[in-house]
Protein backbone atom coordinates (compact mmCIF):
# COMPACT_ATOMS: atom_id res chain seq x y z
CA UNK A 1 0.00 0.00 0.00
CA UNK A 2 2.83 2.41 0.88
CA UNK A 3 4.53 1.72 -2.44
CA UNK A 4 1.25 2.48 -4.25
CA UNK A 5 0.95 5.94 -2.66
CA UNK A 6 4.65 6.57 -3.27
CA UNK A 7 4.46 5.76 -6.98
CA UNK A 8 0.92 6.96 -7.78
CA UNK A 9 1.76 10.66 -7.48
CA UNK A 10 5.19 10.62 -9.09
CA UNK A 11 5.58 11.11 -12.89
CA UNK A 12 5.54 9.47 -15.35
CA UNK A 13 1.77 8.86 -15.37
CA UNK A 14 0.47 5.90 -17.36
CA UNK A 15 -2.72 7.62 -18.53
CA UNK A 16 -3.32 5.40 -21.57
CA UNK A 17 -3.11 2.21 -19.49
CA UNK A 18 -5.33 3.79 -16.80
CA UNK A 19 -7.99 4.64 -19.42
CA UNK A 20 -7.85 1.07 -20.72
CA UNK A 21 -8.26 -0.37 -17.22
CA UNK A 22 -11.10 2.06 -16.39
CA UNK A 23 -12.91 0.84 -19.51
CA UNK A 24 -12.34 -2.81 -18.64
CA UNK A 25 -13.35 -2.67 -14.96
CA UNK A 26 -16.09 -0.08 -15.39
CA UNK A 27 -17.83 -0.38 -18.75
CA UNK A 28 -17.34 -4.15 -19.01
CA UNK A 29 -18.82 -4.66 -15.53
CA UNK A 30 -21.89 -2.49 -16.17
CA UNK A 31 -24.19 -5.17 -17.73
CA UNK A 32 -23.70 -7.54 -14.77
CA UNK A 33 -24.17 -4.72 -12.26
CA UNK A 34 -27.28 -3.45 -14.07
CA UNK A 35 -29.00 -6.84 -14.15
CA UNK A 36 -28.16 -7.51 -10.52
CA UNK A 37 -29.35 -4.04 -9.51
CA UNK A 38 -32.73 -4.42 -11.21
CA UNK A 39 -33.32 -7.84 -9.62
CA UNK A 40 -32.18 -6.51 -6.25
CA UNK A 41 -34.75 -3.68 -6.26
CA UNK A 42 -37.53 -5.89 -7.58
CA UNK A 43 -37.01 -8.74 -5.10
CA UNK A 44 -36.52 -6.44 -2.10
CA UNK A 45 -39.83 -4.70 -2.90
CA UNK A 46 -41.75 -7.95 -3.35
CA UNK A 47 -40.31 -9.41 -0.12
CA UNK A 48 -40.97 -6.26 1.95
CA UNK A 49 -44.57 -5.66 0.84
CA UNK A 50 -46.29 -8.40 2.94
CA UNK A 51 -44.62 -7.26 6.19
CA UNK A 52 -45.54 -3.60 5.65
CA UNK A 53 -49.08 -4.59 4.59
CA UNK A 54 -49.60 -6.37 7.94
CA UNK A 55 -49.08 -3.05 9.75
CA UNK A 56 -51.01 -0.99 7.21
CA UNK A 57 -47.82 0.79 6.18
CA UNK A 58 -47.74 -0.24 2.53
CA UNK A 59 -47.43 3.39 1.45
CA UNK A 60 -43.97 3.44 3.08
CA UNK A 61 -42.74 0.75 0.68
CA UNK A 62 -40.94 3.04 -1.86
CA UNK A 63 -39.18 5.06 0.83
CA UNK A 64 -38.14 2.02 2.87
CA UNK A 65 -36.78 0.16 -0.15
CA UNK A 66 -34.94 3.26 -1.41
CA UNK A 67 -33.22 3.90 1.93
CA UNK A 68 -32.23 0.21 2.22
CA UNK A 69 -30.81 0.13 -1.30
CA UNK A 70 -28.89 3.40 -1.21
CA UNK A 71 -27.53 3.17 2.35
CA UNK A 72 -26.51 -0.48 2.47
CA UNK A 73 -27.66 -3.08 -0.01
CA UNK A 74 -26.64 -1.31 -3.23
CA UNK A 75 -23.05 -0.49 -2.23
CA UNK A 76 -22.32 -3.84 -0.56
CA UNK A 77 -23.89 -6.14 -3.18
CA UNK A 78 -22.33 -4.18 -6.05
CA UNK A 79 -18.92 -4.26 -4.33
CA UNK A 80 -19.15 -8.02 -3.80
CA UNK A 81 -20.04 -8.58 -7.47
CA UNK A 82 -17.19 -6.24 -8.41
CA UNK A 83 -14.79 -8.24 -6.22
CA UNK A 84 -15.93 -11.50 -7.81
CA UNK A 85 -15.56 -10.27 -11.38
CA UNK A 86 -12.82 -7.65 -11.32
CA UNK A 87 -10.79 -8.69 -8.25
CA UNK A 88 -10.45 -12.28 -9.40
CA UNK A 89 -9.72 -11.12 -12.95
CA UNK A 90 -6.90 -8.84 -11.81
CA UNK A 91 -5.43 -11.57 -9.59
CA UNK A 92 -5.49 -14.15 -12.38
CA UNK A 93 -4.19 -11.70 -15.00
CA UNK A 94 -1.19 -10.57 -12.96
CA UNK A 95 -0.40 -14.14 -11.90
CA UNK A 96 -0.46 -15.18 -15.58
CA UNK A 97 1.85 -12.29 -16.45
CA UNK A 98 4.24 -13.50 -13.77
CA UNK A 99 4.10 -17.10 -15.04
CA UNK A 100 4.85 -16.00 -18.60
CA UNK A 101 7.58 -13.64 -17.31
CA UNK A 102 5.95 -10.57 -18.84
CA UNK A 103 6.63 -8.63 -15.63
CA UNK A 104 10.32 -9.54 -15.78
CA UNK A 105 10.38 -8.48 -19.44
CA UNK A 106 9.00 -5.04 -18.50
CA UNK A 107 11.76 -4.52 -15.96
CA UNK A 108 14.39 -5.50 -18.54
CA UNK A 109 12.95 -3.07 -21.09
CA UNK A 110 13.01 -0.16 -18.63
CA UNK A 111 9.27 -0.04 -17.81
CA UNK A 112 8.27 0.23 -14.16
CA UNK A 113 5.88 -2.76 -13.91
CA UNK A 114 4.48 -1.70 -10.55
CA UNK A 115 3.43 1.71 -11.83
CA UNK A 116 2.24 0.39 -15.21
CA UNK A 117 0.33 -2.65 -13.92
CA UNK A 118 -0.55 -2.15 -10.26
CA UNK A 119 -1.04 1.61 -9.87
CA UNK A 120 -3.27 1.94 -12.95
CA UNK A 121 -5.51 -0.94 -11.89
CA UNK A 122 -5.93 0.23 -8.29
CA UNK A 123 -6.83 3.78 -9.40
CA UNK A 124 -9.26 2.38 -11.98
CA UNK A 125 -11.10 0.20 -9.45
CA UNK A 126 -11.15 3.03 -6.87
CA UNK A 127 -12.80 5.45 -9.30
CA UNK A 128 -15.06 3.08 -11.23
CA UNK A 129 -16.78 1.28 -8.35
CA UNK A 130 -18.54 4.41 -6.98
CA UNK A 131 -19.85 5.14 -10.50
CA UNK A 132 -21.11 1.57 -10.84
CA UNK A 133 -22.80 1.79 -7.43
CA UNK A 134 -24.65 4.97 -8.45
CA UNK A 135 -25.80 3.22 -11.64
CA UNK A 136 -26.85 0.14 -9.66
CA UNK A 137 -28.81 2.30 -7.19
CA UNK A 138 -30.71 4.05 -9.98
CA UNK A 139 -31.53 0.77 -11.74
CA UNK A 140 -32.51 -0.82 -8.40
CA UNK A 141 -34.96 2.00 -7.78
CA UNK A 142 -36.50 1.33 -11.18
CA UNK A 143 -36.74 -2.35 -10.23
CA UNK A 144 -38.45 -1.27 -7.00
CA UNK A 145 -40.89 0.86 -9.03
CA UNK A 146 -41.75 -2.20 -11.13
CA UNK A 147 -42.16 -4.25 -7.93
CA UNK A 148 -44.47 -1.65 -6.38
CA UNK A 149 -46.69 -1.72 -9.46
CA UNK A 150 -47.03 -5.51 -9.57
CA UNK A 151 -49.80 -5.26 -6.95
CA UNK A 152 -50.47 -1.54 -7.05
CA UNK A 153 -50.88 1.46 -9.31
CA UNK A 154 -48.30 4.11 -8.43
CA UNK A 155 -47.18 6.64 -11.03
CA UNK A 156 -43.46 7.11 -11.58
CA UNK A 157 -43.59 10.74 -10.39
CA UNK A 158 -45.40 9.81 -7.16
CA UNK A 159 -42.91 6.97 -6.61
CA UNK A 160 -40.00 9.40 -6.92
CA UNK A 161 -41.67 11.91 -4.57
CA UNK A 162 -42.12 9.18 -1.93
CA UNK A 163 -38.50 8.08 -2.39
CA UNK A 164 -36.84 11.49 -2.15
CA UNK A 165 -39.02 12.68 0.74
CA UNK A 166 -37.26 10.19 3.01
CA UNK A 167 -33.74 10.30 1.56
CA UNK A 168 -31.30 12.67 3.23
CA UNK A 169 -27.65 13.68 3.12
CA UNK A 170 -26.72 11.02 5.70
CA UNK A 171 -28.24 8.32 3.46
CA UNK A 172 -26.36 9.20 0.28
CA UNK A 173 -22.91 10.70 0.98
CA UNK A 174 -21.50 8.14 3.48
CA UNK A 175 -22.69 5.32 1.19
CA UNK A 176 -20.78 6.83 -1.73
CA UNK A 177 -17.65 7.53 0.31
CA UNK A 178 -17.37 3.94 1.51
CA UNK A 179 -17.55 2.64 -2.08
CA UNK A 180 -14.28 4.48 -2.77
CA UNK A 181 -12.63 2.39 -0.05
CA UNK A 182 -14.36 -0.76 -1.37
CA UNK A 183 -12.94 -0.11 -4.85
CA UNK A 184 -9.47 0.60 -3.49
CA UNK A 185 -9.56 -2.63 -1.46
CA UNK A 186 -10.64 -4.73 -4.46
CA UNK A 187 -7.85 -3.32 -6.65
CA UNK A 188 -5.19 -3.52 -3.95
CA UNK A 189 -6.01 -7.09 -2.93
CA UNK A 190 -6.36 -8.32 -6.52
CA UNK A 191 -3.01 -6.80 -7.49
CA UNK A 192 -1.28 -8.07 -4.34
CA UNK A 193 -2.57 -11.62 -4.91
CA UNK A 194 -1.49 -11.66 -8.56
CA UNK A 195 1.78 -9.74 -8.26
CA UNK A 196 3.04 -11.91 -5.41
CA UNK A 197 1.69 -15.25 -6.63
CA UNK A 198 3.79 -18.36 -7.02
CA UNK A 199 5.03 -19.15 -10.50
CA UNK A 200 3.13 -21.95 -12.21
CA UNK A 201 -0.45 -22.53 -13.33
CA UNK A 202 -1.47 -23.45 -9.78
CA UNK A 203 -0.50 -19.97 -8.64
CA UNK A 204 -2.95 -18.40 -11.12
CA UNK A 205 -5.92 -20.22 -9.61
CA UNK A 206 -4.81 -19.48 -6.06
CA UNK A 207 -4.33 -15.79 -6.85
CA UNK A 208 -7.83 -15.46 -8.34
CA UNK A 209 -9.45 -17.35 -5.47
CA UNK A 210 -7.62 -15.54 -2.67
CA UNK A 211 -8.37 -12.16 -4.30
CA UNK A 212 -12.13 -12.81 -4.20
CA UNK A 213 -12.22 -14.29 -0.70
CA UNK A 214 -10.04 -11.65 0.94
CA UNK A 215 -11.64 -8.72 -0.92
CA UNK A 216 -15.13 -9.89 0.10
CA UNK A 217 -14.06 -10.19 3.72
CA UNK A 218 -12.46 -6.73 3.70
CA UNK A 219 -15.60 -5.23 2.13
CA UNK A 220 -17.70 -6.53 5.03
CA UNK A 221 -15.19 -5.22 7.58
CA UNK A 222 -15.03 -1.78 5.91
CA UNK A 223 -18.83 -1.68 5.75
CA UNK A 224 -19.09 -2.49 9.46
CA UNK A 225 -16.66 0.34 10.26
CA UNK A 226 -18.55 2.74 7.97
CA UNK A 227 -21.88 1.90 9.63
CA UNK A 228 -20.41 2.55 13.07
CA UNK A 229 -18.96 5.91 11.98
CA UNK A 230 -22.20 6.94 10.25
CA UNK A 231 -24.27 6.04 13.32
CA UNK A 232 -22.28 8.60 15.33
CA UNK A 233 -23.63 11.41 13.12
CA UNK A 234 -27.20 10.19 12.56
Amino acid sequence: MLRFFKEAFVPKYELKEFAKQAYLVGYKSFPLVAITGFIMGLVLTIQSRPTLAEFGAESWLPAMVAVSIIREIGPVITALIFAGKVGSGIGAELASMKVTEQIDAMEVSGINPFKYIVVTRIIATTLMLPILVVAADVISLYGAYVGVNIKGDVSFSLFLIQVFEKLSFIDIVPALIKTVFFGFAVGLIGCHAGYNSNKGTEGVGKAANSAVVLASLVIFILDMIAVQITSLFS
